[in-house]
């Protein structure tokens, strides 16, 4: 049986757009691989992240990540004493090239600092408007309606799940869970495919248990070769594996596929599933080992069948909306 090991590259500045991305784009075609490249389309307001100072955990998690070196001192500035440069206007040159070298792209976000900070409270206005900002930037840069949606810091609300659906993604990497499925928010199912982030990312592991830099490789290496999941998928980052990680990304792809996994984009993963067959899973907040904060969680099963197994004891206990 083909095993498929997504890579799902999410890219929050201007500077990963710039630097981030054409590396990585060169890193995958020199392995012959796939991946789906998530856009920020709009302002880059990465230094307004400032104010997530106070969230248990956070400086935890920036003073073992090394945010500078990853991120640049200017791009830590922008949208306080910078202002936010326009991704989507400056870098839209770059964005088109990675769809011609043949790597699937879609939406991440319009304002990632704005939707990450604030989209779990939003009322459905402000959901809907940025994302059709970012729906539509997409579409004047590439010329086509994105596909794909993969939510900035894995943060959705449930009129951000029913716009998926609307907007016409058909397939979207918004949580964090274990396998692929249909969310159910409150009782209604809104029918766009999840394909969750099921391996820890790389700031996640970097300075918890003795991992460091230089082993994280090993460490995630370590995890996919007990895998039994037909599907995994990785998240990345175009900041981090595409600069300064770029070394440990190497290192992974040859180690995944070594251990004969097939390293593709979600839309590959997706066109092998059947949308009809998928389990329908409820979704909430919940915590993740090494991030600060809650994100969006894959639950257990819509218990709409009383023949349905009951939620794993780690399934989130508060849904979206209660």
């Amino acid at each position: 049986m083909q095993r498929h090991l997504v890579l799902k590259i999410d890219v929050d500045t201007l500077r990963g757009t710039l630097e981030g991305v054409p590396r990585l784009v060169q890193i995958l075609q020199s392995r012959g691989v796939g991946a789906t490249f998530l856009f920020s389309l709009g302002p880059d307001h990465t230094g307004r992240a400032i104010k997530r100072v106070f969230r248990p955990g956070f400086m935890n998690k920036v003073s073992r990540t090394s945010v500078i070196s990853h991120y640049g001192l200017k791009t830590l500035l922008y949208g306080t004493v910078l202002p936010g440069p326009d991704i989507g206007v400056r870098a839209a040159d770059q964005m088109r090239a990675v769809h011609a070298a043949g790597f699937e792209t879609g939406v991440h976000t319009w304002d990632h600092i704005r939707w990450q900070d604030g989209v779990a409270k939003a009322d459905p206005d402000w959901t809907e408007c940025e994302m059709r900002f970012a729906f539509e930037r997409y579409k004047d840069i590439f010329g086509v309606a994105p596909k794909v949606h993969g939510a900035a810091g894995w943060q959705m609300n449930r009129h951000a799940l029913r716009l998926t659906q609307a907007l016409g993604y058909t397939h979207a990497s918004d949580g964090r869970g274990t396998h692929p499925f249909l969310p159910v928010w409150n009782g209604e199912p809104v029918r766009c495919m999840q394909l969750p982030t099921t391996l820890p990312t790389l700031d996640e592991i970097i300075g918890l248990d003795g991992v460091t830099e230089d082993s994280a490789d090993r460490a995630l290496l370590d995890r996919t070769a007990q895998s039994t999941r037909p599907i995994e998928v990785y998240t990345l980052h175009a900041e981090l594996e595409g600069m300064k990680l770029a070394p440990v990304f190497e290192a992974l792809l040859a180690g995944w596929q070594d251990q004969g996994w097939t390293l593709c984009s979600l839309a590959d993963a997706a066109a092998s599933l059947d949308l009809s067959s998928l389990p329908r899973d409820q979704v909430g907040y919940g915590s993740v080992a090494g991030r600060s904060g809650e994100l969006l969680v894959q639950g257990g099963p819509f218990l709409d069948d009383p023949d349905a197994p009951a939620p794993a004891p780690d399934a989130p206990n508060r849904l979206l909306g209660q």
